[in-house]
């Protein structure tokens, strides 16, 4: 499972007045997003208690943790994230998140890039 974290990445002074905690290089994930598009911008509460249910899409994913703290499980590998953590989901694998605790919700901000040639499955 791809997860970066803004913990586990040093920041970087850019445009002379800003920190900048790269989570994507720029450039780094063209191969596998070249041709499509970008399909939506969302953010999104998981209440505790209930779940993302399992699903897969012909989109690239990304989960930026907000608030929170949840189990994502991407493919075979689960793993808890937390507000930082940018989940990478490739394109047809089936994924899910669970909040943590019954009585706490988990906030993410997310984003998909189309495989090419395909449609919104929203």
């Amino acid at each position: 499972m791809d997860v970066r974290s803004t913990d586990a990445t040093k920041h970087e002074f850019s445009h002379d007045t800003v920190n900048v905690w790269w989570m994507v290089r720029p450039e780094e994930m063209r191969s596998i997003t070249e041709g499509g598009y970008l399909e939506y911008v969302t953010e999104f509460e998981v209440a505790g208690g209930d779940m993302v249910e399992a699903h897969h899409h012909p989109s690239h994913e990304f989960y930026y943790v907000l608030r929170g703290r949840g189990t994502m499980v991407v493919g075979d590998d689960s793993r808890v994230v937390h507000p930082g953590d940018l989940i990478s989901i490739p394109s047809n694998v089936t994924h899910s998140l669970t909040p943590l605790s019954e009585h706490d919700s988990i906030r993410c901000f997310t984003f998909a890039i189309s495989d090419p040639g395909e449609s919104s499955q929203y």
